[in-house]
Order: structure tokens, then C-alpha cells, then sequence
């Protein structure tokens, strides 16, 4: 069953599948604290655009639409005709249609007679739009208090934490708690507080850490990170290296845990979205490098070593496709990136091909420990977008790193070519980063709404009507101008 529905969600119905998900969770939470909450709530759709079905169900018509990126949900608020328009499409379905202030009934000319142009599951009991009756006063969003508010606004968000979680938990309990299970060093990035880890090299192997034997990269780190010692003695084939890492859990055990990257295959995980060397010479996804230069090679640092040496030289690529060996050439472009430790700069040969796993095992674990590890990796990711973003404000990272719908489209079908686990993965990381960015204090967003809110109760009153188009006119620029930024990013990208 899995198999099957690993198939069904390959190439365009990755990326539907991802964002409907997330979107759709989202609004869910919306929807289930206004009920709660008392607010009016008279459509609940999946999808944008005209309905391909819909019923009524109490107040509430809950609709599948069109376009199934996501979804949207109505609520009664004296705002309702940009709050319509932003949260998909004005309710109007005919120049007829009852106006959600549901005041009067409208009336069209129809050839040359009036008539009442009457709306979809038209109730005469009922209240706007469904009825002729005005919306209550006390069902209206504004008429709440403002803990009920933000509850309705929070909500969104935290759906999208606990669909990560669940997400999360769901992959380690049917695949289990994945390992590296390789102790081979693949890469080592040389962290500034402590510089000793230089003393390791690309091709160690991982004998023990203060004496006490590694079996795979889980055991180093974890190892690592708890053991009771002010220094980390790192045995390998080579020798030992001493590094003063400070108490138990502190962030400098971290960086040492971190500094080290496990050999991987020089596979071919994914590429780039965008123009880039690597498909401009013909590399494909799970195409395996062999040979570099005509050198053979075994692990993607070899082939890191070349690239990175190579910038704006034609470099030969022996690779492995359906069985058959294929010679490629590729030209790396010159790219700018730090050097560990100092600020300063040097230029290397990038290929825009992104790293592949290192080989993986996976350890049956029981449901309560794979609640606790979906709960601790959203925890992680969570912290990680956090500092990601405060990086981009503070100018750490540039605006160029930003990805938008292109990178997800790709990064979905990848996610689902590689396997049901990995796209799964891949959601729950989509759903936190969906919760993170609606936090922004962005009018229209969940945050600018509840800055917004919170704002007016602190002052006693509302915004004017003026002052409220305005805030939604900026919100509206600004999200456009990240759309633009992010599209350009990744049509640029390689």
C-alpha cells in the first residue's frame, strides 16, 4: 500500500500533495477555533476557485474547489470584503448574492424584469449568505475578546506544528529511527571554538571516543554529546585528537558533534533548480560518479575535492546510468564561500548538485519513542527556521538563499522520487516552515494580524477602515515583493 501511494505522489502530484497538506491543516486550525470560538463561519473549501462540490452542512458550507493548492476559510467580520478577497475570492458567486452583512436582498436585472438572483444552498431561514438574515453582531470575529482572537489566529499555526509532529512520528514508527551507519569521515568543517578538529581528516574512521568504542555515526555523536568529560578525546585509524569541549550539553559540544560529515556515495541526490553546470553537462538524479578526470573515485568528497579546485575548467565525469557507464564534461563556476574560522573568503568550482545521504539504517522503536523523536526533530527544524531568518535579518545569510515555489515544486518531486519516507520528511519540514513565516509581523499574515489585534485592545479602539486597507495594501506588497525575490532565486539558482 505504501508502494502504491509512494507512486501515486511522483513528479506534479508532489507538490500538490505537499502544499494542499500543509495549507490545508492550516486553515483547519482557523476554522476549528472560530467554531469554538463562536464566529460565524459559512465556508470551509479545499482548494481556490469554482467549486467542483459543495454541501451544506448546519451554518457551514464545506466545499472542494478547482484549484488544490491549499484551501481557505470564511469568517463572519465587518471586514469582509478584503478579507474575502485575501483569503480567496469575494463570496459573491452572482451579482445576486447575498453580501455577507446580509442587510438586503440584492436584486438583478435579468432581461428586462427584476428578479432575486438567489445564492447556492439558499435557506430563507437562514442568516447571510446563505439567507436573508443580517450575521448577528455577537457572531462576528471583532465582537470576540481578544484571548479568543488570537486563539483564532494562533491556530493555523500551531495545526501546521502538531502535522509535523504527528509527520514526524509517523515516519519513525513505520520506518523506524534512521542511523548513519558508516564511521568513515566525509567532509570536516573545522568550527571556531574548536579549531583541535582540524588535527581530522576526509577518510577517518571513527575508532572511539573517550574509550569507549563507535559503531556507527550515531554513537560518536551522541557520545559526543553526553559524556561526562571537560575534553572529547576522538580516537581514529590515525591517532587520537583532544578537544576541550566544556559540561555536558553545552553548544560547544554541538559544533564538535556537528563538525564532522559522514562519507557519503557520489550519487547524484538532486539537483539544483534553476540553470546549473551539472544539467548543462547532462547529469541526471541517481546517476553514480565513478571516475573524476579519468582517477576512479568511491565517496562524494573525492569528487568535491576536484570541483571545488576546478572553477571555470572542464572537468571529466565518468558516471554510471541504467547500467551503463556515460562520459560527461562539466565546467564548475566560480563561487565565493568563508573560510572555517576566519572572514575572509576564497572562490571555488560549484556544480549545483546537493549532497547525498550518507547509507542510513533503520531501528524498529516503540510508539512513545517515536512521539518523543517527531516532537524533538520539529523542535529542531523549528529552531533552525528561526535562525535561518534571524541570519537574513541581521545579514549573516544573504536574501539569494531564499526559495520559493519553483525550489518546492522541485524539491517535492525529488523528495517523492526518493521514497514516501523522504517526501513525508519533506512535508513535515514545509508545514513548520508555513507555521514560521506566518508568524511574521506582516499585515495579512497570522503575525500582522495578531500584532494588528493586539495593537487595537492595548489603544481601546479599532483602525480606521482607511488605515486597515492600507496595512492590507503593504502586506500584500510585501508578500508580493518575497514572491518575486523567491522566483527569481530559484530561476537563477544552480
Amino acid at each position: 500500500m505504501l508502494e502504491q501511494l509512494g507512486e501515486l505522489l511522483r513528479g506534479p502530484a508532489a507538490i500538490i500533495f505537499v502544499l494542499g497538506v500543509v495549507i490545508f491543516v492550516h486553515e483547519l486550525g482557523h476554522f476549528l477555533a472560530a467554531k469554538w470560538a463562536g464566529v460565524y463561519a459559512p465556508r470551509f473549501s479545499i482548494g481556490f476557485g469554482p467549486p467542483l462540490w459543495s454541501r451544506k452542512w448546519g451554518e457551514t458550507e464545506y466545499m472542494i474547489a478547482a484549484f488544490p493548492l491549499g484551501g481557505y476559510v470564511r469568517m463572519a467580520s465587518r471586514e469582509d470584503e478584503p478579507v474575502a478577497f485575501l483569503e480567496g475570492g469575494n463570496e459573491k458567486e452572482a451579482p445576486g448574492h447575498v453580501a455577507m452583512s446580509g442587510a438586503n436582498d440584492a436584486r438583478v436585472l435579468d432581461d428586462e424584469r427584476m428578479t432575486t438572483k438567489r445564492p447556492r444552498h439558499y435557506d430563507p431561514n437562514a442568516i447571510a449568505p446563505f439567507g436573508p438574515h443580517p450575521v448577528p453582531e455577537h457572531r462576528l470575529f471583532e465582537s470576540k475578546p481578544l484571548y479568543k482572537r488570537l486563539i483564532i489566529l494562533t491556530a493555523g499555526v500551531f495545526f501546521n506544528f502538531l502535522l509535523a509532529i504527528l509527520v514526524f512520528s509517523i515516519v519513525y514508527g513505520v520506518w523506524g529511527s534512521p542511523y548513519v551507519s558508516t564511521r568513515v569521515v566525509g567532509q570536516v568543517n573545522v568550527p571556531a571554538e574548536a579549531p583541535q578538529m582540524a588535527q581530522l581528516a576526509t577518510g577517518d574512521t571513527l575508532m572511539a571516543v573517550n574509550g569507549t568504542r563507535v559503531e556507527n555515526w550515531r554513537d560518536f555523536q551522541r557520545l559526543v554529546l553526553d559524556i561526562d568529560s571537560p575534553t572529547v578525546h576522538i580516537r581514529t585509524q590515525r591517532g587520537e585528537v583532544a578537544v576541550p569541549a566544556g559540561a555536558a550539553g553545552s553548544p560547544q559540544r554541538t559544533a564538535i558533534a556537528t563538525a564532522l560529515v559522514p562519507r557519503s556515495p557520489a550519487i547524484v541526490l538532486a539537483l539544483s533548480p534553476g540553470a546549473s553546470p551539472a544539467k548543462a553537462a547532462g547529469l541526471e538524479t541517481g546517476d553514480s560518479i565513478v571516475a573524476v578526470d579519468g582517477t576512479p573515485i568511491e565517496a562524494w568528497h573525492e569528487l568535491v575535492d576536484v570541483i571545488e579546485r576546478s572553477p571555470e575548467r572542464s572537468v571529466a565525469l565518468d558516471v554510471m546510468r541504467d547500467g551503463e557507464r556515460v562520459s560527461l564534461t562539466v565546467t564548475p563556476r566560480t563561487e565565493q564561500e568563508p573560510v572555517p574560522g576566519t572572514d575572509s573568503t576564497r572562490a571555488v568550482g560549484k556544480i549545483g548538485v546537493f549532497y547525498p545521504l550518507p547509507p542510513l539504517e533503520y531501528e524498529r522503536v516503540p510508539v512513545t519513542t517515536a512521539l518523543a523523536s517527531g516532537f524533538r526533530e520539529s523542535i529542531g527544524f523549528t529552531g533552525m527556521i528561526f535562525g535561518v531568518l534571524g541570519d537574513l535579518f541581521t545579514g549573516r545569510a544573504s536574501p539569494k538563499e531564499l526559495g520559493g515555489i519553483v525550489q518546492i515544486s522541485s524539491q517535492s518531486a525529488e523528495a517523492a522520487r526518493s521514497g514516501l519516507q523522504i517526501l513525508f520528511r519533506f512535508l513535515a519540514v514545509i508545514s513548520l516552515n508555513l507555521a514560521v513565516f506566518n508568524l511574521l509581523p506582516i499585515p495579512i499574515l497570522d503575525g500582522g494580524q495578531i500584532a494588528l489585534n493586539v495593537v487595537e485592545s492595548a489603544r481601546g479602539r479599532s483602525f480606521s477602515e482607511r488605515t486597515r486597507a492600507f496595512l492590507a495594501y503593504v502586506g500584500l506588497s510585501v508578500i508580493g515583493l518575497i514572491f518575486v525575490l523567491t522566483i527569481f532565486n530559484d530561476l537563477t539558482r544552480g
